[in-house]
Formats: structure tokens, C-alpha cells, sequence
């Protein structure tokens, strides 16, 4: 099929005027699979490749040649930022043909909002969690609004694989394709699919449709990769040699990339990672990413800092989840400007595919939890043709003079270096998790289709619950508990006819703004300087004490505690910031490339001059501590380390079964997990024993329900608290804890060589 010919006159009208000499081959191929076919889509290609014009292209054309007599198609992305970004692109395609194209979320006016509703049409952008508000307080407009919906767009759909928010999703689209009699094709969007076949089930679950993958050449992937360690604290692993960036290859092809000299920028006194980030920034436009909220704050707080220190303009700017809306969009806008010579600290807000302009290069503070994460954070540089480039700057304290084996391993630059070589070597990046036990979930859409639906009888709420795709695992039994428990704890309530209803503790959940999404959420105050909102933090502190946010810091001047509002005053300073507790979901096969990492030989054309000797250093112990060989190290005295190379789930598994299955046998007392790298403990059994009795109990059944401690109620999820103890401790135990991977890594300390890791690369 020529698909150029095939698009709309208008479409082809603007390629003429956007001045593409061709189509490329995500355009060619997604052209091919919508219009040849009537099943689901999923367009895997790399960040910037054209993705979003590859899917709108053909889907618009379908429209123009068909009008709908509603939305025509539903954009879903995760991010407002994303939805306001690829708004204006669309909104260009569609204007001059008079496509509406509408945006749905907190920040849009309701005389928008009103002027959709009385005249449903063209094309709808939204978050998750606005369509869950439309669900429930629209719900009479559904059909109206959709009953003629012919697409529904996915955008990062990789962002939605892992937990409970893509499951919402899904559950969202199945509700609303069956509340507005309609059966939309799906098309998935993302740069970054491990298993396209995986999450090609995924997306079609529910839509009695099968999904076509798209197969093109998509060109090579050309990187720009540094990897510089830092103490610190002077000295570095190799004191003799200048930080600077010296010859680094493309990891993906083997081109390179000339030397750039050190700039002598940052304060003598500086911290020598923030330092060289500080001065390599200088005259360019970057991206500096950070695994936390807290770290983010710190990173900028220190380089404006530098800037005071060094006269110079401030050149750093900050974005992540807590700032307020104001914050976020100034530094969005700052990025896309061309001319612009601003950075920004940032954690995963600026992973996903916001359009931030021509960025010259990104870094990344210590290893990010995902193979996903880092190919995200990596592709938001190289757009407009140019390669990507991405420097990792890996740091940690000196370890102390008597310190034990566990802390000689500079365990961030290892997974760094496993993160990279992963994709290299087998493009693996995490699968979908589809077998999970999702009560916190079913909670939620329970109360969300009786929120919207009105009364219903237990069998219609359990029929129009159940099916959904994502509770496949969900006995009636066990739906059946949940709402005995329910009608308990008075969130439904029973009618004289004997419908169910949101019952009066129920409501002040559900009419609370937080009920849409399910991820979660810690209780926020609001903080203000003036009539400037900066943004939210989590327990705040009393009035005198001083704050981190935005960047800067601030002294509270009053806590109102009724109204969840911080006043304060900016002032100089540097402190930590807190925002809350967030977990890393590390997959097993980084631990298990890690293990590889310090046991090969291999040097990476990446690393830089510090790194080099500091992986070095780390393979020498790695090998005199006998950790190439076996998983249990003694420490001294009593005391013990085992090295499972297990993923967080699985390793969360581990630890539980050495305590509750093996704890007694063996004498096990003062456990100091380092999750999920190791366990420390002290032992009264020899390391024979150890192996003997460990292999002894995993070759029994293990019941995963074994493993929850008694009275342990494991709160995992955001709506836990509301689904009865004994959900709770199977949801924990058979949806979360990878007793199955433990049990197999644990098997394989048998025999007197003790094979750790089976296949793993030497």
C-alpha cells in the first residue's frame, strides 16, 4: 500500500508543509497496519521517530472520510505535561480541516469542558485519572460522549505495565467501551517495550481483538555514553587523573566521540560529582535526572549554590511531582526554547515523552531502578538528529577504614553498568507483571462503578466487575469477602430492596478529589510564600525550621494543620528535602547481570578514568572474598552476608523464608537487609548447614502465605486499608512475593559447586 496516497488531503498537505522528504518507517508501517486491518496496534520505535504522527495520520484520515457522531477517538497518556505537549501538534494537523481536538484534566477550563459535552466530536486527550472522574460524574454522558468512538490512543504505554494505574487504565476503557455500546481498535505508543508480544496482550486484554506489532527498519541507534564514578570526598579511585571526559565509543554502534576538555567551573570546595556536573552544563542546554524528589531538591539547591558562588547567573531550573503547576510549565517552556543555555534537575516527571526542545546532553545521579527508566531519560536527548548522549555520574562515601565486605561494592555503578549492558546485549527492558492479585484495585473500581452507576444488585455490581481483564485471578469467593467487609466497615450500604449503594463512610472517600487515582499518595500541606504556591511536601516541619523546595530554602512561618497550608519565607541555606517514602522495583535480571559485571573481565568503552579503577577495585574484592563462588560470605565472628543476586520481589521472598522456614535451624538474629543487593546477619550454624537446611525447606511446598509474618497486615497498595486482612496477606503473598524465583535461585546453591547463577554470561 502507498500510505502516503492513502492519508487525507489535509495530512498530506501538511507533510508538504512541514518539508518531510518522505515518510519514515514507523509512518509507513503504522499507515499499513490501520488502514489494512481492523485489529489493535502497537507502534514500538525510538523517542522522537514520529510515533504520535505514524498513529494520528491514518486514524484522522478514517475520521475525515467517516465522521463520527461523537469523540471520535480517546488519547491517553499519562502526564498532563504530555497531553498539553502533543496538543498543539495536533492541534495544528487538525485545524484548518475543523477536527476538534479537546483536552480533559485539572488544569483545563470548564467552559472548554462544557462546550465538549454539548458537542461530543474529533478528538479527546486525558489522563487515567481524569477519565476515571469522567466515569463517575458524567456517567449519564458516557454514551453520549462515545458511543461512536473509533480509536483509542495509548501514549507511553510502557509506563503503564507494572502496576495498579495501567490495570485502572484498562479497566477504565472495558467500562466505558460497555457503558457507550461501542468497540474501539487500540493503539499502544512507546520507545521503550521489552516483550512486544507481552504487552501486545496486554493492550488488546478485554477488547476482543488481537494486536499487530508492526515490524520496520528503524534505523540504528547511536548513542553518546559516559560513565564517570565519584567519591565524595577526595581522594578518587584514581587521584591521578582529571575527571574530564575522555574518549567514549556509542554503545550501540562503536562511533565515537571526541574528548571534551574539563572545565575548572565549580567551587574548589565543591563536591567533585556535582562539580563536574556543574561544570559541563556550562553554555549548554541538559537534562540532570535524579532517582528521588529529595535528591532533586539537594542537586539544586547545591548548583545554584555554585552559580552564587562562582558569579554567575542562575542557570538551573527544577521539576518534579510536588511543585506546583506554575514551576513545572516555567521550566517546560524554558526547555523548548532553542536558545536557551538553562538546565534542569528533574526526576521521572521529564522521562516521558514531553517535546523539550533540542537538549544537548542528559546526566543521570546514580543508577536508575529500570532498564525502561534509562532508555526513557536517555531519549529525551538526540531528537532532531542528533545522537543521543547521556553521562551517568555515579557516587558514594569512602568506605570506613574497618568496613565490612558488603560496603567495599560501589553497588550504584554496578547496576549502571548492568543497566546498560542489558539492552546492549539482549534489547531486554522489564515485561508487563499480569499476575497480580489487584484488591487495592478491585476496591477502587468497585466504588467507582457504584459511584457512577447508582444502586445496583451484588450480582450486576459483581458482572460489571469481575470481567474486567485485570481481576482474572479474583475468585467470587474472594469478591464476595470484600463486600461483606464493606458493608462493615459502612463504605456500601444495603437499601430496603436490597441494592448496594455507596454507603456514608464510602462517600467522603469517593467525593474526594485523591479517589481518582490509585497510586500512592502521602497526606500533603500546601505550601505558599505570599501569593506564590511553590508546591506540596509531606509532614511538615514546625514553624522556626526550614524547608526545601523549588530549589531553594524556605523558614515556616505558620502551619495551618485544618487547611493542609504551609506558609514560609524564602531564606539561604542548604537541607534536605522530604517528600515521602517511594520503593524501586528492580528486576532480577539487573542483579543477575550485575553478579556478571564483577565476575567478567570485559571493560565497557564508556567508563571514564574514575570509574575504571573504582570497578577494578570492586572486582578484586569481588573475587578475594569468594563471592564469585558461592552466595554466603563470612564476615567474621558470627557474622555473615549473603549475595542472592535476586530482583526486589524475589529477594523480599528470601528474606522472609530465612527467617520464618530457617531462622530457628540456624540461629538467625540481627537481619540488616540492603535490599536488594544483600542480607547481613549473624548465624550460630556453619556454612554447611546453611546450605544443607535452606535446600532442605525450599524442597518443601511452600505455601507463599507462610511468608507473611502473624498479624502482618503488608499495606502494599493505596486502597489496602479498605480490603480485608486476609486480601490483604494473599494479595501480598501471591501477587507480590516471587516465592517461585527465590525457590529456584535458592535450588541452585545444591550440589559442592554450588552454580549461582544458571546462564549468566562469565
Amino acid at each position: 500500500m502507498d500510505v502516503f496516497s492513502r492519508y487525507a488531503p489535509f495530512i498530506q498537505d501538511y507533510i508538504y508543509r512541514s518539508g518531510w522528504q518522505m515518510l519514515r518507517g514507523v509512518q509507513n508501517a503504522a499507515g499499513d497496519a490501520i488502514f489494512g486491518t481492523d485489529e489493535n496496534v502497537l507502534l514500538t520505535a525510538s523517542t522522537a521517530s514520529g510515533k504520535t504522527e505514524a498513529a494520528f495520520f491514518p486514524i484522522l484520515t478514517l475520521l475525515d472520510e467517516d465522521p463520527p457522531r461523537s469523540v471520535g477517538a480517546l488519547y491517553i497518556a499519562p502526564l498532563k505535561a504530555l497531553i498539553n505537549d502533543q496538543f498543539g501538534r495536533l492541534n495544528d494537523l487538525c485545524e484548518e480541516e475543523g477536527i476538534e481536538v479537546w483536552r480533559w484534566h485539572g488544569d483545563v477550563a470548564q467552559t472548554r469542558k462544557r462546550k465538549l459535552l454539548k458537542k461530543p466530536s474529533g478528538i479527546l486527550q486525558i489522563t487515567p485519572e481524569s477519565l476515571e472522574s469522567l466515569m463517575i460524574n458524567k456517567h449519564m454522558e458516557i454514551p453520549r460522549l462515545f458511543g461512536d468512538l473509533r480509536f483509542i490512543v495509548i501514549d507511553e504505554i510502557h509506563s503503564l505495565l507494572r502496576g495498579d494505574r495501567g490495570m485502572q487504565t484498562f479497566c477504565l476503557i472495558e467500562r466505558l467501551c460497555k457503558l457507550a455500546g461501542c468497540s474501539p481498535r487500540r493503539v499502544g505508543l512507546s520507545a521503550t517495550i521489552g516483550n512486544p508480544e507481552a504487552a501486545g496482550r496486554f493492550l488488546a486484554s478485554g477488547s476482543g481483538r488481537g494486536t499487530i506489532i508492526p515490524k520496520f527498519d528503524g534505523g540504528r541507534e547511536v548513542w553518546r555514553l559516559s560513565m564517570e564514578h565519584f567519591y565524595n570526598t577526595d581522594p578518587q579511585a584514581d587521584a591521578g587523573i582529571s575527571p574530564g571526559l575522555v574518549r567514549s565509543k556509542s554503545a550501540g554502534t562503536g562511533e565515537g566521540m571526541e574528548p571534551e576538555e574539563a572545565t575548572d567551573g565549580a567551587p574548589k570546595a565543591a563536591d567533585p560529582g556535582i562539580g563536574y556536573i556543574f561544570a559541563h552544563t556550562r553554555g549548554k542546554k541538559c537534562l540532570v535526572f535524579t532517582n528521588s524528589r529529595e535528591e532533586c531538591e539537594a542537586v539544586c539547591q547545591t548548583l545554584r549554590q555554585y552559580c552564587e558562588v562562582m558569579h554567575e547567573p542562575e542557570r538551573f531550573l527544577i521539576h518534579h511531582g510536588n511543585l506546583s503547576a506554575s514551576y513545572r510549565e516555567s521550566a517546560e517552556e524554558e526547555m523548548k526554547d532553542d536558545d536557551s543555555l538553562m538546565s534542569v534537575c528533574a526526576t521521572a516527571t521529564l522521562e516521558l515523552g514531553i517535546d523539550i526542545g533540542r537538549l544537548e546532553r542528559a546526566f543521570q545521579i546514580d543508577a536508575p531502578f529500570t532498564v525502561s527508566g534509562f532508555l526513557q531519560r536517555m531519549g529525551r536527548t538526540g531528537r532532531r538528529g542528533d545522537p543521543s548522549e547521556m553521562w551517568f555520574v555515579m557516587r558514594e562515601d569512602h568506605p570506613e577504614p574497618r568496613a565490612m565486605l558488603p560496603d567495599m561494592i560501589p553497588w550504584r555503578l554496578i547496576q549502571g553498568i548492568a543497566l546498560v549492558q542489558l539492552y546492549i546485549e539482549d534489547r531486554f527492558v522489564e515485561p508487563p507483571r499480569m499476575d497480580r492479585l489487584p484488591y487495592s484495585l478491585l476496591y477502587h473500581q468497585t466504588m467507582s462503578t457504584l459511584a457512577s452507576c447508582g444502586e445496583m444488585t451484588p450480582g450486576e455490581l459483581a458482572s460489571r466487575v469481575l470481567p474486567l481483564a485485570c481481576f482474572h485471578r479474583i475468585s467470587q469467593e474472594d469478591y464476595k469477602a470484600l463486600l461483606l467487609h464493606l458493608l462493615e466497615i459502612d463504605h456500601i450500604a444495603r437499601t430496603e430492596g436490597g441494592g448496594l449503594i455507596v454507603g456514608l463512610s464510602g462517600e467522603r472517600i469517593v467525593n474526594n478529589y485523591k479517589f481518582y487515582a490509585v497510586f500512592q499518595e502521602n497526606i500533603e500541606y500546601s505550601v505558599r510564600a505570599g501569593s506564590e504556591e511553590l508546591g506540596t511536601i509531606v509532614a511538615p516541619p514546625p514553624v522556626g525550621d526550614k524547608i526545601a523546595i523549588a530549589g531553594r530554602v524556605w523558614i515556616v512561618e505558620e502551619v495551618d494543620h485544618k487547611k493542609h497550608v504551609v506558609y514560609c519565607e524564602l531564606v539561604k541555606g542548604n537541607i534536605p528535602a522530604y517528600f515521602g517514602d517511594v520503593a524501586g522495583d528492580i528486576h532480577t535480571r539487573i542483579l543477575e547481570r550485575m553478579f556478571a559485571v564483577l565476575r567478567e573481565e570485559e571493560t565497557y568503552p564508556y567508563l571514564m578514568r574514575h570509574a575504571v579503577c573504582r570497578l577494578r577495585d570492586a572486582r578484586a574484592e569481588f573475587m578475594k572474598s569468594g563471592m564469585a563462588d558461592r552466595p554466603l560470605i563470612h564476615l567474621g565472628g558470627k557474622m555473615w552476608a549473603l549475595f542472592p543476586w535476586l530482583g526486589s520481589y524475589a529477594f523480599l521472598a528470601l528474606e522472609r523464608f530465612l527467617k520464618i522456614r530457617c531462622g530457628k535451624q540456624l540461629g538467625l538474629k540481627g537481619f540488616n537487609p540492603a535490599r536488594p543487593y544483600y542480607l547481613q546477619f549473624t548465624m550460630q550454624a556453619s556454612e554447611e548447614d546453611f546450605y544443607r537446611i535452606v535446600t532442605e525447606e525450599v524442597e518443601k511446598d511452600i505455601d507463599p502465605l507462610e511468608l507473611v509474618y502473624p498479624k502482618e497486615v503488608p499495606v502494599f497498595e493505596k486502597y489496602d486499608e479498605f480490603v480485608p486482612e486476609d486480601l490483604v496477606r494473599k494479595g501480598f503473598a501471591l501477587g507480590v512475593l516471587d516465592v517461585e524465583g527465590m525457590r529456584q535461585r535458592v535450588l541452585g546453591w545444591t550440589g559442592h559447586e554450588r552454580k549461582l547463577l544458571t546462564g549468566v554470561k562469565r
